[in-house]
């Protein structure tokens, strides 16, 4: 029996595959993702080195750029070496006989998925690109560009600014003065990793929220009026995350997550105005 539910484009040869049909051809497109994060992987291993100590080890050194920023802005508004962070000068160990190896193997894909993240979402969205109509899919022209650049501000972003901060954070912190904070390699990827990849998913809220604005899950109005909640959480986190009870720090991280807030309630405001102006051409 055909399975024409995946198409609502009736001149695309897949609008009346089986589901069999459908599978083969998402095992496709996942083999070309898997293969091509197979490819970055073996980039990523190639630059090993610099990848573990001048990116992976880069916030544990007193040069990582976000610090040296920070305290000339702290210096600027007056207020001498109080943003000032030096890094943290500790040396990370391995607990385990096949701790470094596996951290290794871990490092390099998650390297090999960031830089093939374009080709993988092309191949995602080249498989659910079908089920659109074709206006539809002309009002999601640059979708591929647009993911992936909003998926690298947010690795940036979750590097350069959320990784120094919560790191600091949790190196100074202790019960007690008597308790000497000793890391693993293991404890600082599994800390790191879930910081940048999270940032990047994160970034994506703005086309998640046009979306689902889009099949009117979410309007304008409803996310104006859950502003209020979404700051106090953003400044919760960016509270938590942050050294110091300074301003300056905290909203170096809540700023970025309000502004992406914004962004998504001007977007799911011309979603709404799209709507009803073809409601009314309608009636």
């Amino acid at each position: 029996m055909a399975f024409s539910f995946f198409s609502r484009n009736p001149n695309d040869e897949r609008a009346e595959m089986s589901f069999i049909d459908h599978l083969d051809v998402l095992r496709k497109h996942l083999f070309r993702s898997v293969v091509a994060v197979a490819i970055g992987a073996v980039v990523a291993g190639i630059y090993n080195n610099f990848i573990v100590k001048s990116i992976l080890l880069g916030p544990t050194h007193a040069s990582f750029p976000t610090y040296g920023i920070i305290c000339r802005v702290g210096k600027y508004l007056r207020m001498g070496e109080a943003l000032c962070m030096n890094g943290i000068q500790m040396r990370l160990q391995s607990t385990v006989v096949f701790g470094q190896f596996s951290m290794w193997f871990t490092v390099i894909l998650v390297s090999g998925l960031i830089l093939a993240f374009p080709y993988v979402f092309y191949q995602f969205w080249k498989f659910i690109k079908p089920a659109l109509t074709k206006k539809e899919a002309s009002r999601t022209r640059g979708v591929i560009f647009w993911v992936s650049l909003l998926f690298f501000m947010g690795v940036l972003f979750g590097y350069f600014v959320v990784t120094p901060f919560a790191l600091n954070f949790f190196y100074h912190f202790q019960l007690d003065a008597a308790v000497e904070n000793i890391w693993t390699i293991n404890s600082y990827i599994d800390m790191m990793l879930p910081l940048v990849l999270g940032a990047g998913l994160c970034f994506q809220l703005p086309l998640v929220i046009f979306f689902l604005a889009k099949i009117g899950i979410v309007t304008a109005a409803y996310l104006t009026k859950m502003m209020k909640y979404a700051i106090v959480i953003i400044f919760i986190v960016a509270g938590v995350i942050t050294p110091g009870p300074d301003v300056v720090s905290q909203l170096s991280v809540a700023l970025p997550l309000l502004l992406l807030y914004f962004v998504s309630i001007l977007l799911a405001k011309s979603v709404d105005k799209q709507k009803a102006k073809e409601e009314k051409e309608w009636s």
